[in-house]
């Protein structure tokens, strides 16, 4: 059986997957798709009763077996290039499937989150198909909620990455702040503080994680720890724009392995962390700010996706402090130039050259603690948030959605947001709860209960312990470089009515247009 995807249809046409009905003996709507999709083709169907024009698909192929029709001009035997941004609670978790089909395909997991929605959804898409060798996971740096949900991938030895990446600061097993770094190191000449005992490669991951003994209650050193002792994770490497960590062409740094190929139209930039160097030419990076979360958060991994006509920024955690030191170093600006200093709008040019996206996922979860010239200089026309319900920060906060609007590009930029696309009940089943209670009522007066009423109060308190999300807020971005897509499911649970999206196209001009 041959394979076939979902195209993006035309003019914003919605597509749908069909059942031939035998009663009024004709097709109707059963299933929105959407592009991308992939499909099982029917080879030897008989179309006879459905005429040309149509594609016979196999519907779970491997469990139902159902036969749906899709319209031949709806397929497309290439498909987009795809992230879905996943909806991991408080924290930061994507996915990157590059266009390839099958063992050509390189699949990334930038963070995880901190519980176990990203391990969930990695063998729920990718177990069936293909397996667990990835390509890489990147930690953008060590915060929990980006880093704790790889505890359990990487604990699971049926999954595999080549490279485990990260900023170069990983906490070691150790109390204090800038001491988890391996410490802090005075300039003589300048008086600027530097963390110098970054991890670089594998052996710098095994000197400090390898014995467990010394973790205590640590959270950061188990998930290294796991990693090194799970034989498909291959190597660990830093992953900054030093051209030790980094592949450079024409002055600009790439993520190994993504760098620009000749009949590839897709390549990964590295824009931070910046390293520096000492006297003896050793990388170090900046102590950015004196409080260490700005200064390990401000290092993230930052990372900006070309394809094609588009352009996609994953901002990490940064702040306030390093935005303006990324701005500073990438203007070539010995100091930061305030609104009406004409090297402000220099400044603002330089970086846009390097910054500039129309897909943004916006920095540290919605927080306000970011500078506008940094979104200025991104200017994207769709932002992406990845915020948590329960939590304490209150992200995004709401003048920061004000912000982002405007500083976005275009007459209506357009703001998603995990926790804001996720669907969820208000109330808990009440009847379900009164028939629970009966049922205890009945237990209780019963000296010999059977077996039926105890599995029914079982059946009950599980349907009431599920959790109470019914559509989670993952955004999908899909694009083969001359359209692109963002997509999140609709919050009532329909298969004739399951995404909504936004389609973007730039023009030969430049222009950008939301369709």
């Amino acid at each position: 059986m041959s394979q076939t995807y979902v195209d993006l249809g035309p003019d914003g046409e919605l597509v749908y997957l069909y059942k031939y009905d035998e009663n009024e003996q004709e097709l109707k709507k059963a299933k929105q798709v959407l592009w991308g999709d992939w499909l099982k083709v029917d080879d030897n169907h008989d179309y006879t009763h459905v005429g040309p024009g149509w594609t016979a698909i196999i519907w779970a192929p491997k469990t139902k077996k159902e036969i749906y029709y899709i319209k031949t001009e709806h397929t497309s035997d290439k498909r987009p290039l795809e992230i879905i941004f996943l909806d991991v609670g408080q924290g930061d978790g994507a996915v990157l499937i590059t266009p390839e089909d099958d063992e050509n395909e390189k699949i990334v997991v930038i963070d995880a989150g901190e519980g176990g929605n990203m391990a969930a959804f990695l063998n729920g898409r990718f177990k069936a198909y293909r397996g667990f060798d990835f390509e890489a996971a990147v930690i953008t740096h060590p915060d929990k909620d980006h880093y704790l949900g790889f505890k359990d991938i990487f604990a699971d030895h049926d999954i595999g990455f080549k490279t485990v990446y990260q900023s170069g600061l990983v906490e070691r097993p150790v109390s204090g702040t800038f001491a988890k770094l391996g410490g802090t190191v005075q300039d003589p000449i300048t008086g600027d503080h530097y963390l110098e005992n970054l991890a670089i490669d594998k052996s710098d991951i095994e000197a400090h994680f390898s014995d467990s003994s010394t973790f205590g209650q640590k959270v950061y050193p188990p998930i290294m720890h796991n990693a090194l002792n799970n034989p498909k994770v291959l190597d660990f490497k830093m992953l900054s724009i030093d051209p030790n960590h980094s592949i450079h062409i024409n002055g600009r740094a790439y993520m190994p392995n993504f760098q620009p190929l000749n009949g590839r139209d897709y390549s990964i930039e590295v824009l931070g962390p910046v390293v520096e160097y000492d006297t003896n030419n050793k990388p170090r990076l900046k102590r950015i700010s004196s409080n260490y979360g700005e200064t390990k958060n401000g290092h993230s991994v930052i990372l900006r996706l070309h394809y094609g006509k588009y352009k996609v920024l994953f901002g990490g955690d940064l702040n306030v402090p390093a935005e303006k030191y990324l701005l500073q170093h990438y203007s070539n600006m010995d100091s930061f130039p305030k609104p009406n200093n004409p090297n402000h709008a220099i400044m603002l040019n330089e970086c846009a050259h390097w910054f500039k996206s129309e897909i943004m996922k916006v920095c540290h979860h919605g927080s306000d603690k970011v500078t506008d010239e940094f979104m200025m200089a991104v200017n994207p026309a769709c932002f992406v948030i990845s915020s948590g319900d329960e939590e304490g920060h209150v992200h995004p906060r709401p003048d920061l959605l004000g912000r982002l609007g405007k500083f976005g590009r275009g007459a209506s930029p357009v703001i998603l947001s995990t926790e804001l696309q996720r669907s969820t009940r208000e109330f808990e089943d009440e009847k379900q709860v009164e028939e629970l209670k009966e049922k205890v009522d009945e237990l209780a007066s019963d000296d010999n209960p059977s077996q039926d009423l105890i599995d029914a109060i079982k059946n009950k308190i599980s349907h009431l312990g599920r959790t109470n999300v019914d559509v989670y807020g993952a955004v999908y971005l899909k694009t083969d470089g001359e359209r692109l897509i963002t997509a999140f499911k609709f919050e009532e649970q329909s298969d004739k009515k399951k995404w909504f999206y936004y389609e973007y196209i730039i023009d030969d001009d430049g222009e950008l247009h939301l369709s």
